[in-house]
Order: structure tokens, then sequence, then C-alpha cells
């Protein structure tokens, strides 16, 4: 699918994947809405891309709506990638045998309304927009692609909220897919493994924690790039036969219960 003279939206695209994914599809001609709470990096971001932000909240429709709104100010809608999302980690029951420090309850919630829902509301806004254009030369009206995680396979001990959300991602890829077919928009998810994001921190201590985790990968031994993912996800929005497909982007690793 071409997506030049067209827009996209990238949730979560101010820093790590996301903002790797604003960068790969402007490099394709796309004008990207960069659509994150992180003001300061978003617009310094979509600037350097000839983009634009929005703050946007995932857990609001409004925030969405205006996000998909000024894409269709700036060109024909045609990419949406979410990759907004949140982790938690806590086990189901505490030590104590307490039920106040069992999972806290509101913290599932929260993690499953950013990964989950948030996801869901994003596709359904920006389908919708998508759904009104001409297809380009190969068919597609737009082409979605969503980041779930490989805690979605391979969820660890405390992972329970965010292995649950991202299989929540998974598992309505294929259903979504189907009912887009008769728009020509097409829908997959990326499962990223162990990736170097901000969320791991800078120094020498952050180093060597990565250093250490990148043990645990198959081959090759080390965490994965942004970049990395990015490719993966301009892959198949450009690839006009990739529909309803859940892609494993993570070295070969099988996490282990903790």
């Amino acid at each position: 699918m071409e997506i030049t003279g067209s827009s996209a939206i990238v949730t979560g695209g101010a820093s790590g994947i996301g903002a790797a994914c604003v960068r790969r599809l402007a490099l394709l001609g796309a004008t990207v809405v960069v659509a994150d709470l992180d003001a300061d990096k978003g617009t310094t971001l979509a600037e350097e891309v000839g983009g634009s932000f929005v703050r946007v909240d995932v857990t609001r429709t409004d925030d969405l709506r205006a996000a998909v709104e000024k894409a269709e100010e700036l060109a024909p809608l045609r990419v949406l990638v979410n990759s907004a999302g949140i982790g938690w980690a806590q086990r189901t029951i505490g030590r104590d045998g307490a039920f106040d420090s069992a999972h806290d309850l509101g913290a599932f919630r929260k993690v499953v309304e950013i990964n989950l829902l948030g996801t869901f509301d994003a596709i359904r806004l920006a389908a919708t927009a998508m759904s009104r254009h001409d297809p380009t030369a190969s068919g597609d009206r737009g082409a979605i692609v969503n980041m779930a995680s490989v805690a979605a396979f391979d969820g660890q001990i405390g992972q329970a909220s965010y292995s649950a959300s991202k299989g929540g991602v998974v598992g309505m890829t294929l259903p979504v897919a189907r009912d887009l077919a008769a728009a020509g928009i097409r829908v997959n998810t990326v499962a990223p493994g162990l990736i170097d994001t901000p969320i791991y921190g800078e120094g020498d201590a952050a180093e060597a924690f990565k250093a250490n985790l990148g043990q645990n990968v198959l081959f090759p031994r080390r965490v994965g790039q942004p970049d990395e993912l990015a490719s993966m996800v301009v892959e198949l929005v450009t690839n006009s036969y990739m529909n309803a497909e859940v892609v494993r982007v993570d070295g070969g690793i099988r996490m282990p219960p903790k």
C-alpha cells in the first residue's frame, strides 16, 4: 500500500517504539500525527518530521477523535499505529493472606483501559475515517497495526493485568480484521519482546541491566532496538497481503516464569 500523501496516527508516538514508527512512516511520505501525553517530546518530534502533535490520553474518546480529525485535516488518513501502553507488575495475592494485599483492582482496570480499550477505541474511530476514502491502487483504504507483547503468550509472575490486556489485543486482531475487510482496511498486530525503550532508564546501571536481560534472548543475545520493531510495523502497513496476523518480534525469546 502506498502511503505517500496520506496521513498517519501513532499513539504513544513521542518516544520509544512509537517514535521510531513516526520516523519510518514520515520517511515513506506520510504526514504523521504524534498522539501522546508528552507535549514536549511529541511537539519536538512532530516538528522534526513535518507532522503534527495532538495531546492524547487514549482512555478519552474525545482526545482520540481530535487526533483523527487533525489527521484528516492534513491528508486522507490511511494508517493507525497503536503504540500507547503501560505496564504493571503485582502478584494476584499477597503473602499475608489479607484481602487488602491482593492485586490492586484499580491498577488492573487502568492497564486494561489503556492497553486494550484505548486500542479498540482508536481503531473504531480511525477506521471510520479511513472507510470514507477511495481505495489506493492496491485496493486498500487503510492499514492498522497494534502493539501487543510476548507477555500475551508468555506472561510472567505478576503480569496478570499486562498479559490480559495484551492478550486481548491479540485476540481481537482476527475479528476486527474480519469486520473491516469489507471496507478494505487491514489489521495486524506486532508482539515485541525485550526492546530498548526509556522504561529501562539511562546510565551504566541501566545498560548493565539491559545486557543481562539480553542473555535470555535466543539470538541475537541482546535487547531489540525500537527501529527493528518499526521496520516490522512498516512492512505490515505497506504489504497489502498482510492481514489478520500477529507477528512476534523478539529474537526467539520465550519468557520464563520470572
